[in-house]
């Protein structure tokens, strides 16, 4: 019988690996380590569950994660996998911050895993943008490189990878590099109007007034989203097959819509029209410093912009060979970019879905 920590729960991505978690095997266990500011948000998602569900607070930033002696032995003394979401996911987020949470928040969680007695696998995710500014293609046995970074969530979340890398021969683990995770393929349900939803409130700005969208950022540069069933069933099949164990695999779409292509699809599905001239690259990074181009561009913040002119392409070698028995593919985004759009429309105006900066 598996017993799982999972870690970034109740978050988007969190309360789904949960719940497929929960549903692969009747009689899996599953403890949510939670911070307390969200421990009664969590328990009330939680309640459908019973008992196979378990809800414990504590601090991933803290060592043995800010648990008591009694939860600490419990759990190591049971828990046979980690899922280890929890982070710091704001472009913008302080250097200091994303260190202590991204990076030391890691190594407390692996410190958890080789104290664990019956552990046999963590699934650590990670994210496509360790690569950094590099460029060209990207494969997924690459990490340090030499890179830089366009900012300190990147770096951070590098530095992390680093370190799971470096306990790989002691603590079994699969790495998971998920690209830019939009909303479900088939309900297009999403937690927030982040990242390319920016895009979609630029349209719906511009359609409100009776005008084209305008096209922004690189033409020609990859803009790689996967949806979030895609990112959850791939990392259940892979922290389960052994198959993968010490692999990396990218969960991105191979064959990524170009920033044109992007703004083009949303723009039809939304307005059913295409764009309509374009702000060079550099030109648009410039303009978001100031707050009124800013609120005409959907509230798009500088540090999401740069993901448009950035010319990277990620390779999935690894990641088709391993889940492909699983039946596993990610959908082109043209499969689903109705979806999005359709949940997005129903949903602009309400402020439960706006970002929090």
């Amino acid at each position: 019988m598996s017993h799982a920590l999972v870690t970034g729960f109740p978050g988007f991505i969190g309360r789904r690996l949960v719940r497929r978690l929960l549903d692969r095997d009747p009689d899996a266990r599953v403890t949510a380590l939670v911070e307390p500011r969200m421990a009664d948000a969590a328990r009330a998602l939680a309640a459908d569950a019973g008992e196979r569900l378990e809800i414990v607070t504590g601090d991933i930033a803290r060592r043995r994660l800010d648990l008591g002696d009694d939860d600490w032995n419990r759990l190591t003394g049971s828990v046979t996998h980690v899922f280890h979401l929890a982070a710091i996911y704001d472009l913008a987020v302080p250097e200091e911050l994303a260190q202590r949470v991204n990076v030391d928040g890691t190594g407390n969680v692996l410190e958890l895993c080789a104290a664990c007695e019956r552990f046999e696998r963590q699934a650590y995710i990670s994210t496509a943008y360790v690569a950094g500014l590099r460029t060209g293609v990207v494969y997924e046995h690459e990490l340090v490189m030499g890179q830089s970074f366009k900012n300190h969530y990147e770096k951070t979340k590098f530095q992390a990878e680093v370190w799971v890398r470096d306990e790989m021969h002691r603590i079994p683990t699969t790495i998971l590099r998920p690209a830019i995770v939009v909303g479900d393929s088939t309900t297009g349900e999403t937690e927030k109007f982040d990242g390319p939803y920016y895009i979609l409130r630029a349209i719906s700005q511009a359609a409100r007034l009776g005008q084209p969208a305008v096209q922004m950022g690189a033409s020609d540069a990859p803009f790689n989203v996967v949806p979030v069933d895609y990112v959850v069933a791939a990392i259940v099949a892979a922290a389960f097959d052994p198959a993968t164990e010490g692999a990396t695999l990218h969960l991105v779409d191979p064959e990524p819509l170009t920033a044109r292509e992007l703004v083009s699809t949303l723009s039809r599905e939304y307005a059913g029209r295409e764009p309509r001239g374009r702000i060079a690259p550099k030109l648009v990074e410039v303009a978001l410093r100031v707050g009124k181009v800013q609120e005409a561009m959907g509230g798009t913040p500088r540090e999401s912009i740069v993901y448009l002119n950035h010319r990277v392409r990620f390779d999935t070698r690894q990641a088709v060979d391993l889940l492909a028995p699983h039946g596993l593919t990610p959908p082109r985004f043209e499969e689903y970019a109705a979806n999005m759009v359709r949940f997005f429309r129903g949903h602009e105006d309400d402020p439960a879905f706006s970002p929090k900066r």
